[in-house]
């Protein structure tokens, strides 16, 4: 059977990139469908049809934020040691805030810390996408504690929040024009105190 009406005309995943990128300099609550059609490439009728309305976009947006911009999570989750683990996530948080050509700092924490009533949706959304990163960190160092690789008394929560907590203070520093250098020897610093 034949699909119905015109095949797109755009690349969905440069336009969701564009996306990324408007989202990602104006937050959420900055950003304006006009700024986001503009960005992509698409009029309105496009964008309502391949991704929705302006909510539905930013979700799809984060999506593939954590897809593209943050792989490494899941390649620090592979590393063979906790300590591993915490090192590449630090040390690839820290290239990824301060790529160039891109934003500096990170979507998620720039996207919607804060924001109207109206778009408390977003808010809650981008800090339950922050704690399902934590959590996958979590169960990791839970592992870790199994197979002996961290002491049975570590836990492995607090391990996890320390984790994301420094990677959004580099997001921060790296978004108030902090250089990759001076992030890269916080970073190690941060390392010192992991077990």
């Amino acid at each position: 059977m034949a699909g119905r009406g015109r095949p797109r005309g755009f690349d969905t995943d440069e336009a969701l990139d564009a996306a990324v990128e408007v989202f990602w300099r104006q937050g959420y609550e900055g950003t304006t469908l006009d700024d986001l059609t503009s960005a992509m490439g698409i009029n309105r009728p496009s964008l309502y049809a391949a991704f929705g309305n302006k909510e539905e976009t930013f979700k799809q947006a984060v999506a593939r934020y954590a897809e593209v911009d943050m792989a490494y999570v899941g390649d620090a989750l592979e590393e063979p040691t906790a300590h591993a683990v915490a090192e590449h996530y630090l040390q690839s948080n820290v290239r990824a805030i301060t790529t160039p050509g891109k934003p500096a700092g990170c979507l998620s924490i720039q996207g919607g810390l804060a924001g109207s009533a109206e778009d408390q949706r977003i808010v809650r959304f981008l800090a339950d996408s922050r704690a399902s990163g934590e959590h996958r960190l979590a169960e990791r160092f839970r592992r870790a504690v199994a197979e002996g690789d961290l002491d049975a008394d570590e836990r492995p929560a607090d391990l996890a929040k320390y984790l994301v907590t420094v990677s959004a203070g580099l997001a921060v520093q790296a978004s108030a024009g902090a250089s990759r250098a001076s992030l890269q020897r916080v970073a190690e610093r941060a390392l010192r105190a992991f077990p």
